[in-house]
């Protein structure tokens, strides 16, 4: 009896239409058998600079990523530059808050 008031309370327009038995069904007449175009390109999420930097737990790691990037040719001489300055004028966090592990199974594709 008390998951039937704990549900009656969170949601109490379900509640009411299946007590009242009105509930509404929807017939679906198709099924998808092949992924769309937009779906695809969603999963080649590719993280940038910020998204590594925001992996960090510490400035000296987050130079570490910037000079990786930078000898891979990811980030050009003045992107660094510019990060560096902004790691050390206003610090790690200043790119977003940390992102943990599972945060894209969580916030999904940012």
């Amino acid at each position: 009896m008390k998951r039937d008031d704990e549900f009656k309370e969170a949601f109490p327009a379900i509640s009411e239409e299946m007590r009242s038995g009105k509930t509404q069904t929807h017939k679906i007449d198709g099924v998808r058998t092949m992924s769309e175009e937009e779906e695809t390109q969603q999963t080649r999420f590719t993280p940038d600079v910020v998204d590594y930097l925001r992996r960090c737990d510490t400035i000296s790691q987050a130079e570490e990523i910037v000079k990786y990037l930078l000898k891979q040719g990811e980030i050009s001489n003045s992107e660094a530059k510019a990060i560096r300055s902004q790691l050390k004028t206003q610090g790690l966090r200043s790119f977003g808050e940390k992102k943990k592990a599972g945060h894209y199974m969580h916030h999904g594709l940012e």
